[in-house]
């Protein structure tokens, strides 16, 4: 079977940004626009074809990452619209870890948003090459030169400016386009699907050409073949333009930025024209590599139909109809329906029952999938978010997908005895779903604990709980996610020795435990001889030395950022045991954590807080009520922007209070910053409670 569109016109692209920047309203304009829907759906109604969850409609928010695909001009565009809360973004971090391009979209009064930033670290992680969309260009206090200065300020980028905007707020009528130099204006009558191309209006001409020159020098100082024509002073031709401003892009020299209003239907078919212009096809991205059949050195496979199947599975959902969906990015080769795969990571063949093209929450069946394809296969009994997929003679590792850890958590239990065995299923496929979402066990109180990113990430989970699995359960008030380490080194002695089934287990082991850098983990290190400790009892003492370090000294929190490192010990040739030398590790690590000044740590969040003047004072003054501190002040459009960083513990119901102290006005985003020491008096009394917990 022969390919629907050529490998070169494939997009895969995702829609990425700030909360409420227009991520959804853009998309639905998108598929109007492209005639996969008839008509464009509205947030506000909540009757949008991609937030199809009754959570996202009710909220008038992405939560989950949906995907689709559409055409325009003879390219296959396959979309994954992102969401923009900060407790989801380990659905943004997936999607850009399979997509070959993305559309940045700001707001055109918040410009960029904090958000906005974390998404684009996400990007700039991955390499994807990207354009930007500066919305809501309609909206009082709209101002186009702002937000795309504030790309340069925050992000770092090099923005180059495509599109101009005629007029704003109110008076925002369309766009000019400068490689064109003309105008387009759209007909409201069918929702901007047909327009005019005009002149520029006469009061523009001169702000236009004076854009175009900025243009083609920004493009000439990235790019050769520009830059050979501007040295030339031979005014480069449209065609020569695109394909100068495409090499900068791929190539992550430049953004370019366009603006319009998605609700006003104005600018997004520029937007449209820019994805197939400017943004990567499969074949212009890199090889994919991975570990070979060894699972030892590294091994590339190139984008084509030709090359040995290869898929990473990026999203796992518990569909109600179809059963478990692994939605796959096809890096190379082609799979047939019916086909059986190896999954790599598991080492187990399985067979795909049915291969699915998806339109958020519809679906049409394939017969086969090709290189630069994103879809969904039923028929695997185990997969999880992250798994590579091959042909078995083929194999090929990619690697792994990381995601942040939790900083939240409360307890559940299912309401009625009925409700026990479907809570633990439930949760488990949620778990699946998610990776940012975990269930533990308590192993002093025996209860179910859920770990979140944040108060709304668990809120949602909870809702989907009772609502999809039908399940009754109480749940107990969020918790903060405290972590311990230590702030001095110490050297410490562990030893073990005991007659179990007449034979003796003996092992001395000396550690020296000292704070290691933030954010590294705990490391060890051995430097002990063969004559001191044989070198088949190490990875024991370092397994057993991490593993201590599940819980802490102070209140049973994690030990974390601890650098362990093995200085001595004993062995005895006919009574030193992996047994022995296990205890002796954990009695070490113990003992020096204890005696090494262990503190308490919290997750402190970066906050951002958006509030008319009249309303600063009241603000800042809570914040510090709330063990916040300002870090800095700004003004965008009349709203005054509040920096500040604040334990997450006092973030709790932060939302319910900031609106009684605006009059509902004010707004805020927070994201995790690091973690910091817990005040004495604060971690005295925590280690209180704990101990007597």
């Amino acid at each position: 079977m022969a390919r629907e569109v050529a490998l070169e016109l494939v997009r895969n692209i995702g829609i990425m940004a700030h909360i409420d920047a227009g991520k959804t309203t853009t998309t639905e304009r998108i598929l109007y626009y492209t005639g996969r829907v008839h008509r464009p759906g509205d947030v506000d109604d909540g009757a949008t074809q991609m937030d199809y969850m009754e959570q996202e409609r009710e909220r008038g928010i992405t939560i989950m990452s949906a995907a689709t695909t559409c055409r325009w001009r003879d390219c296959q565009i396959n979309i994954i619209d992102t969401p923009g809360h900060v407790d989801f973004t380990a659905e943004v971090e997936r999607s850009l870890r399979v997509l070959d391009g993305a559309v940045a979209v700001f707001c055109g009064v918040g410009g960029v948003e904090p958000q906005s930033e974390t998404v684009w670290r996400q990007a700039d992680r991955y390499g994807v090459p990207r354009i930007a969309f500066v919305n809501k260009m309609d909206r009082l206090g709209a101002d186009f030169e702002r937000a795309v200065e504030s790309m340069v300020e925050r992000l770092g980028a090099r923005p180059l400016k495509v599109n101009l905007p005629i007029g704003a707020e109110e008076a925002f009528t369309g766009v000019v386009d400068l490689l064109e130099m003309n105008a387009r204006t759209p007909h409201e009558e069918d929702l901007g699907a047909t327009f005019e191309t005009v002149e520029i209006p006469a009061g523009m001409v001169g702000e236009a050409e004076a854009a175009r020159a900025e243009m083609i020098e920004t493009a000439a100082d990235v790019d050769e073949e520009l830059a050979e024509l501007f040295l030339a002073e031979t005014e480069p031709t449209v065609e020569q333009l695109k394909a100068g401003i495409r090499r900068a892009t791929l190539a992550g020299e430049i953004v370019p930025v366009f603006c319009g209003s998605a609700l006003k239907n104005k600018g997004v078919q520029k937007l449209l024209d820019a994805i197939v212009d400017y943004l990567p096809s499969p074949l212009d991205r890199p090889p994919i590599t991975g570990t070979g059949k060894d699972g030892e050195g590294e091994e590339g496979r190139s984008p084509g139909d030709e090359e040995p199947f290869s898929a990473l599975a990026f999203k796992i959902l518990a569909d109600p109809f179809a059963g478990r969906l692994a939605f796959l990015r096809v890096y190379s080769g082609k799979l047939d329906a019916g086909k059986t795969v190896l999954n790599v990571n598991t080492g187990k063949r399985e067979r795909i029952q049915r291969l699915l093209r998806m339109h958020a929450d519809k679906r049409e069946d394939l017969q086969e999938v090709r290189t630069g394809d994103i879809v969904a296969a039923v028929g695997f009994k185990k997969i999880r978010t992250g798994d590579t997929l091959t042909v078995q003679e083929h194999p090929l590792l990619l690697e792994a997908m990381a995601f942040a850890e939790p900083v939240i958590y409360m307890a559940i239990e299912p309401k009625t005895k009925a409700d026990q065995d479907k809570l633990g299923e439930a949760l488990q496929s949620m778990a699946d779903e998610d990776p940012s979402f975990q269930v533990r066990k308590d192993p002093d109180s025996g209860q179910t604990v859920i770990w979140g990113m944040g108060e709304l990430h668990l809120e949602i989970m909870i809702d989907r709980l009772m609502r999809e699995h039908r399940v009754a359960c109480n749940v107990g008030r969020p918790q903060v996610a405290y972590r311990e380490t230590v702030s001095i080194k110490k050297r410490s002695h562990g030893e073990f020795l005991k007659d179990l089934a007449g034979k003796t287990n003996f092992a001395e082991v000396e550690l020296v435990i000292a704070p290691g850098d933030y954010g590294t983990g705990n490391t060890f290190a051995n430097e002990v001889g063969e004559d001191v400790i044989p070198g088949e009892f190490i990875p024991f003492i370092e397994s057993s030395a991490k593993q201590a370090c599940e819980t802490g000294v102070l209140a049973g929190y994690p030990l974390v950022d601890v650098a362990i490192r093995l200085v001595g010990g004993k062995f005895d040739e006919g009574e030193s045991t992996e047994m022995g030398f296990r205890n002796a590790a954990v009695t070490a690590l113990w003992d020096g954590a204890k005696a090494a000044d262990p503190v308490l740590l919290e997750p402190v969040m970066d906050v951002e807080i958006n509030v008319p003047a009249e309303f600063l004072g009241d603000v800042t003054g809570h914040l510090n009520s709330r063990r916040g501190r300002v870090t800095g002040m700004g003004q965008q459009g009349g709203i005054q922007v509040v920096h500040a960083v604040v334990p997450l513990v006092e973030m709790f119901e932060y939302a319910t209070r900031l609106r009684s102290l605006t009059q509902g006005r004010g707004v805020f985003s927070m994201q995790l910053a690091r973690y910091d020491k817990v005040p004495e008096k604060i971690a005295a009394e925590i280690t209180r409670l704990n101990a007597g917990a």
